[in-house]
């Protein structure tokens, strides 16, 4: 009996000092976030997503009463500032905010380091945007209806910019291209601003690039649009026809979010992603997106990781079908 008695105060013992333990190591961390955070833009400084990014880090620093600094880790296509993430401690102190294309189809075109539904964990959709197809306004091309007549009649003859392989650029027209069963050379360039330059000077044909680059061109009579990638017409561009409305079903609209590396907390990504969603639809934020010719498009974790898995799918098939090969 006394072996049993002192059995079961040295288990109380060791309990006690295991609670003291665990309640010091909560007190000591404190709850989440207790620190800085820092959201990861896999591209160079002063892009698109670059610029969200540093929207979104002033406003959820207001919600979430710590710092969030934008860490620009460029290289590869993105792929260098995903793998980091992908690699980092799953505490909710180490994001990435990311686009559709070079977030989904980086790892169907390429061995990327990563798998993005096995590395990391969906967290919320910032913005959605469309694409408009142009050609220069001293093009004989005035409609959809002339290029794929010319594409038909001389399959291969047109040709399109874009900013690399597997940009957004390169997968629009090659969905394009698939749903209008037409043929068109595709000219990879190092960037965006190459390829609006290479159409603006007439040595491509085409571009099919998203309405923050476009507009201003069109807006200033140097391009003329043709088509937009958009579900419904554009406002800013009613009279152009959408994909879904000359090829049913061809529509796509890209978007931007933000990931963690797998593993983190479920508690946690909720009080990141709610934050995201309340910084995205405040007044000021939302207005700022506009601006950029984004829309904001607050979209919680569970959606927004069923998005991902079905753009993941759609631009994955289009690859594959179209044998598409990284350069």
């Amino acid at each position: 009996m006394s072996n049993r008695r002192l059995l079961s105060g040295l288990l109380v013992a060791v309990g006690l000092v295991l609670s003291c333990g665990m309640a010091a190591a909560q007190s000591a961390t404190g709850p989440f976030p207790n620190r800085p955070i820092r959201i990861i833009v896999p591209f160079v400084p002063g892009g698109t997503i670059d610029v969200v990014t540093r929207l979104l880090a002033r406003n959820l620093q207001e919600s979430l009463k710590q710092p969030v600094v934008v860490d620009n880790r460029a290289g590869a296509g993105g792929v260098v500032g995903v793998d980091h993430v992908a690699k980092s401690r799953p505490d909710g102190y180490t994001l990435v905010l990311n686009a559709a294309t070079p977030m989904v189809t980086v790892v169907s075109l390429s061995s990327a380091p990563y798998d993005i539904f096995r590395d990391l964990t969906a967290v919320a959709r910032v913005t959605t945007f469309d694409y408009v197809l142009a050609v220069n306004a001293k093009s004989s091309i005035q409609s959809m209806q002339d290029l794929v007549q010319l594409a038909r009649k001389d399959p291969g003859k047109l040709n399109y910019a874009s900013a690399g392989m597997g940009s957004g650029q390169h997968m629009y027209v090659e969905l394009l291209r698939s749903a209008a069963g037409i043929q068109i050379q595709h000219i990879p360039y190092k960037g965006n601003a190459p390829a609006m330059q290479a159409l603006l000077s007439g040595e491509v044909d085409l571009l099919f690039d998203t309405t923050l680059g476009m507009l201003p061109m069109v807006q200033a009579g140097r391009l003329r649009p043709l088509l937009t990638s958009s579900p419904t017409p554009l406002a800013s561009l009613p009279a152009v026809p959408t994909m879904d409305s000359l090829f049913p079903g061809s529509g796509a609209q890209g978007w931007h979010g933000v990931f963690a590396p797998a593993g983190t907390p479920r508690e946690v990504i909720v009080q990141l992603s709610e934050a995201i969603n309340a910084a995205v639809t405040s007044p000021d934020m939302a207005s700022r997106l506009r601006e950029l010719g984004l829309e904001p498009s607050a979209l919680g974790a569970d959606p927004f990781a069923t998005l991902v898995r079905r753009d993941y799918e759609r631009w994955g098939k289009l690859i594959r079908e179209n044998n598409i090969k990284a350069d």
